[in-house]
């Protein structure tokens, strides 16, 4: 039996061409490439380096996200341990994410993330290395009682992935004293989480969270890693790697899961027109409007908006060229005999993205 309620909901196939469909195809495509990134990043640096970045995205995403969902997830009347543990069994779930929540007393609670790891999806786990795992401890896990204002209370992690131990487990712990910033997050490996019980879990209501609700917050939380871990990469590797590794991730992930989101999408055929139409339906399952025009040889897609970096005001163009890698990975699956040309960029003033399909060779 699955240990998250809601990936029945989040797994059943969709109808291709659906709007929950394109929704899924977003989804598909940004957890892959945050995945991708992970790997290509450990793999072309080095493991402090690539730790470091999760650390800035995991913070990142922290101070974005952790508070501002409290009162939405109704955890705003409960012991400090409790909270943060039911946060993240309850906004992991809405992900798709394999998660159990074990209570203990209201001042330890646990939580478990179960394999297959939804952060390192297939054989992913593999070439992933264990400062990733520490950089986002240390980035979400460790802050959690210094974002809700409690000086007392840390994580204590039990069991890491990398280590071939049962999948990232732990529990928050409220002590009778207050903790030094290394004390925030602590190691335990001799201990292990109970057992969960489903039935002890707490559940979304199902009236504010029906499947499409679901749907759509799954495929924002396989955005919102991508909106902070671009920006954050550039930050740590500086432009010029940041874009080369970001766009060489991006091509790589675009030519393994071009198929996939193509048929959710159900835009078929391999003509320039055709791939213009795949890039429009994809900007639109982002909210994103979009037109485009064309023929088998040439074709033109323009975007008018980028939720992906929505309050993103300070995007090195960088950021641009690492996420253009998706296309351009997606179009040497669709017709290695096309060529992707940007004509206008959003981040560089203009109204718009626009690009260019057409024939080359």
């Amino acid at each position: 039996m699955t240990s998250n309620p809601l990936s029945a909901i989040l797994g059943e196939a969709q109808e291709p061409g659906s709007t929950t469909a394109g929704w899924k195809a977003v989804a598909t495509l940004y957890h892959a490439y945050f995945t991708g990134l992970i790997l290509t990043v450990a793999s072309r640096t080095d493991g402090e380096a690539a730790g470091e970045w999760i650390f800035r995205t995991f913070r990142r995403q922290h101070h974005d996200k952790f508070l501002a969902s409290f009162e939405k997830l109704g955890l705003d009347d409960l012991p400090h341990a409790v909270a943060a543990a039911q946060y993240h069994y309850l906004s992991n779930s809405v992900g798709g994410v394999e998660v159990e929540y074990m209570y203990e007393a209201d001042h330890k609670a646990w939580v478990h993330f179960c394999h297959p790891r939804w952060m390192y999806d297939g054989t992913a786990l593999c070439g992933v290395p264990l400062q990733v795992s520490h950089g986002f401890l240390r980035g979400w896990y460790g802050h959690n009682g210094v974002s809700l204002g409690n000086p007392r209370l840390g994580f204590v992690c039990t069991s890491q992935d990398m280590t071939a131990q049962y999948g990232l487990a732990g529990y928050f712990r409220e002590f009778d004293r207050d903790l030094a910033p290394d004390e925030r997050l602590q190691f335990a490996p001799s201990e292990l989480a109970p057992p969960f019980d489903p039935a002890a879990a707490p559940e979304l209501d199902s009236a504010a969270w029906p499947p499409e609700r679901l749907h759509k917050a799954n495929r924002n939380y396989a955005m919102d890693y991508i909106k902070t871990a671009l920006p954050e990469l550039v930050a740590v590797l500086g432009p010029g790697e940041a874009a080369a590794l970001g766009n060489l991730a991006g091509q790589l992930i675009g030519r393994q899961f071009y198929r996939q989101c193509q048929e959710l999408t159900a835009v078929h055929g391999d003509g320039a027109v055709d791939f213009a139409r795949f890039m429009a339906a994809m900007a639109a399952a982002q909210d994103d409007g979009q037109e485009c025009a064309g023929n088998d040889l040439e074709a033109t897609v323009r975007v008018t908006g980028w939720r992906l970096m929505r309050g993103r005001d300070d995007l090195h163009p960088a950021v641009f060229e690492a996420w253009n890698g998706l296309w351009q990975g997606c179009l040497a699956v669709h017709n290695r005999f096309l060529a992707l040309e940007v004509l206008r960029r959003r981040d560089y003033g203009d109204d718009a993205f626009e690009w260019r399909i057409r024939q080359v060779g």
